[in-house]
């Protein structure tokens, strides 16, 4: 009866030491074919890029001229609100760093005798919203040279042209600034008008860096556990004797390792889970 004890026990041992070395290939053959995977989905998916939308539009001529033309900021917003609400649409809300651009704008026409979009220099709409801080995901520019003769008359000239009608009635836009003067134009007096049109990218659901920057960190630790685990299991394919009990010790110390490493992979899976989700959303906002 003993020696059929004895004789059980020896066979666990045994049993038990080849577990353990099975559990070795197991466990890396696991950690092996993780880490590429997650490697892959960090580098696909994290840093996306806006695309941003720019609307222009034909330049517009006043048709009549007025002596009596004056223009304010204020009217061609109010105006120009009152047409999207007829057409059902949100007012948009005045943006001080839209009416810096638009304003910017219009000063450099007069300074450099051009009616045009893009100036001499190749400088657009796009440009000069960035100049002044504004982050934008669509931008859109109006633009008017005459002596009107008040603001509900230029802004009813803009709705009748069907380009700049479409930038008024823009649903994407949430944001507006304008910009207005009167200088000297080829020779003569006039005013320039200017309207910025802008979707913020406030208005969106934002990406978290901190998130961004806890996944670099998750893949930062799988590679110095990755580097880890390959120095212990070649030095457990070097030891012997396989049956001592220090063998077994680092047996357990390398799966250790492993279910740290499978576990911070799970972990990196769910961050970069949670990134791209944030990613998607944004993306179909700003689309």
């Amino acid at each position: 009866m003993v020696k059929l004890i004895l004789f059980a026990i020896f066979a666990s041992l045994i049993t038990l030491v080849t577990l353990s070395r099975n559990d070795i290939q197991n466990w890396y053959l696991t950690f092996f074919d993780n880490l590429p995977q997650v490697k892959q989905t960090i580098e696909q998916k994290l840093n996306p890029e806006i695309k941003k939308q720019i609307n222009t539009q034909p330049i517009l001529r006043a048709k009549e001229e007025s002596n009596q033309s004056f223009l304010t900021v204020e009217g061609i917003i109010s105006f120009s609100n009152t047409h999207r609400t007829i057409n059902g649409l949100q007012p948009l809300s005045e943006n001080p760093l839209l009416n810096e651009s638009a304003l910017a704008k219009a000063r450099d026409m007069f300074e450099k005798q051009y009616f045009a979009h893009d100036s001499p220099e190749g400088i657009g709409v796009s440009d000069l919203a960035e100049s002044a801080g504004y982050e934008f995901i669509t931008i859109g520019e109006n633009l008017a040279l005459g002596n009107f003769l008040n603001d509900e008359a230029l802004v009813q000239a803009w709705m009748d042209s069907p380009g700049h009608r479409t930038n008024i009635l823009n649903s994407r836009y949430t944001e507006i600034g304008v910009g207005v003067l009167k200088d000297s134009y080829q020779g003569r007096m006039t005013w320039i008008a200017v309207q910025h049109f802008g979707m913020p990218q406030s208005a969106c659901p934002q990406v978290d860096p901190q998130l961004f920057q806890r996944t670099e960190d998750s893949q930062n630790r799988l590679n110095q556990l990755q580097n880890e685990l390959d120095s212990r299991k070649q030095e457990l394919e070097q030891y012997e004797p396989k049956s001592a009990p220090e063998y077994n010790q680092k047996v357990e110390e390398y799966n250790s390792f492993v279910r740290d490493y499978n576990n911070l992979v799970e972990e990196t899976k769910n961050l970069i889970e949670q990134y791209n989700s944030q990613i998607r959303t944004f993306n179909e906002c700003a689309s």
